[in-house]
């Protein structure tokens, strides 16, 4: 953990000393980038010195969460804006699995930080919840603003990745640090990351699950669901051996626009082309790595190991596929669980996502798209039970279910540069 902390520090210290004085034959940061950086630095070492006195009290008065097995984990995996946020999000409900919620992400992803924060909670709750109430109108107004793109709010189920941001080794901090080599080969972990980093990195997030089931009850199963992940796939395969994997999947041609659309406001606010002009054709890059990483890491898992379902094949009969999945992954239903499902089932059908984003609006180019992730894609579909290995049947607007989350508009082509109003719930 020492070894780990003076590693990041040291990272942290290089990147902001590039961020305002690039590396010979790079461009300036614009007067904007340095303004809006001059800001978040100071922040974000702030909260992440809060999170390594957490980490440090954790060695003092809870090394029991050392002893925690992380027992069976669930990973919910898949390329960004597949669908796998709604369908974390339905798991979430079973009460026999234990996830991260946003606040524990975000804020405490130390056991030291929880029992405060929690027992804060406790307090405020006999006394009116004043300290709730304040915190109920900040979260409405802070994240109004993502909930056309990923909906958040502090108590709900949200990507543990998160919690490696104290290691500088979540993947979102490439919008602020666009040119840090250890963001960009966390993009494709499995290959490109050394032996050595790779381990100590996947050692801290093995503890990182431990400290979750500790607070949570070492007795339920952990519930994890990473997008970004996907380049990880065959090292936590390796990782727990035992853990249960349920990938979520969608035709390329949509995945690529969607993500680079939800992150467009992140680019343009921390001004990233002044410092990377080439980041959505490296972020673009990287996005099909994930397709394949998937194909090349989990494909020749057994059944009761892996479960493949695409986007469309989810929202045409959410309950029903959802059952078969926990029959074939050996996972227990419960009544209430059950229950949970019908009324996400039923919720799934009206729902209509106001996230729009076109092919051409990111200079895209379908052809390319299907010569490059079209093949790889239909392999993988072709996994997800009730989805044709026709590939004329793996594109958008064909088979049953239309659009996911009941949108019903999937056009994509080139040629009419249609926008997509897809339930990226992802």
């Amino acid at each position: 953990m020492r070894r780990l902390f003076f590693a990041s520090l040291t990272d942290l210290l290089r990147l902001t000393y590039r961020t305002f004085i690039p590396g010979p034959g790079r461009d300036r940061p614009s007067l904007k980038r340095i303004l809006i950086m001059s800001g978040f630095i100071p922040l974000f070492a702030t909260v992440q010195g809060i999170h390594w006195i957490g980490f440090l009290l954790d060695e003092i008065f809870h090394r029991g969460y050392r002893r925690v097995d992380v027992k069976e984990p669930v990973f919910v995996l898949g390329v960004p804006r597949s669908g796998t946020t709604y369908l974390h999000r339905v798991l979430a409900e079973d009460p026999c699995l234990t996830t991260f919620s946003t606040w524990e992400c975000l804020f405490a992803p130390s056991v030291t930080q929880r029992r405060f924060w929690l027992g804060l909670g406790r307090i405020d709750a006999r006394v009116g919840r004043p300290l709730g109430r304040l915190l109920d109108w900040i979260e409405r107004h802070a994240f109004k603003g993502m909930d056309a793109v990923h909906p958040m709010r502090l108590c709900d189920p949200e990507e543990d990745y998160f919690a490696l941001m104290p290691v500088l080794a979540c993947f979102i901090l490439i919008l602020p640090f666009p040119r840090s080599d250890l963001l960009w080969r966390m993009g494709a972990f499995d290959r490109d990351m050394p032996e050595p980093e790779r381990e100590r990195l996947m050692d801290f997030y093995h503890r990182c699950l431990q400290r979750h089931l500790y607070v949570h009850g070492p007795d339920k199963r952990l519930l994890s669901k990473n997008a970004a992940f996907a380049p990880l796939a065959g090292s936590l395969a390796a990782r727990f051996p035992d853990a249960r994997f349920l990938v979520c999947l969608r035709e390329p041609e949509a995945t690529l626009p969607s993500q680079l659309s939800s992150l467009e406001a992140g680019i343009q606010f921390f001004d990233v082309p002044s410092a990377t002009p080439d980041f959505r054709e490296r972020l673009t890059d990287q996005l099909g790595f994930y397709y394949n990483n998937l194909d090349r890491s989990l494909g020749d898992l057994s059944e009761d190991r892996c479960a493949w379902v695409t986007m469309r094949a989810m929202q045409s009969d959410l309950a029903r596929r959802m059952l078969a999945i926990y029959a074939q992954l050996g996972l227990p239903a419960s009544a209430g669980f059950r229950a949970a499902i019908a009324r996400h089932a039923t919720e799934a059908g009206a729902y209509r996502s106001p996230h729009g984003y076109s092919l051409d609006q990111f200079g895209l180019s379908r052809g390319d798209i299907d010569r490059d992730l079209g093949p790889v894609y239909a392999r993988l579909a072709a996994r997800s039970p009730g989805t044709s290995a026709d590939p004329s049947s793996l594109q958008p607007g064909a088979g049953p279910g239309g659009d996911p989350m009941g949108s019903s508009s999937t056009r994509t082509t080139v040629r009419h540069a249609e926008p997509i109003h897809c339930g990226d719930q992802c």
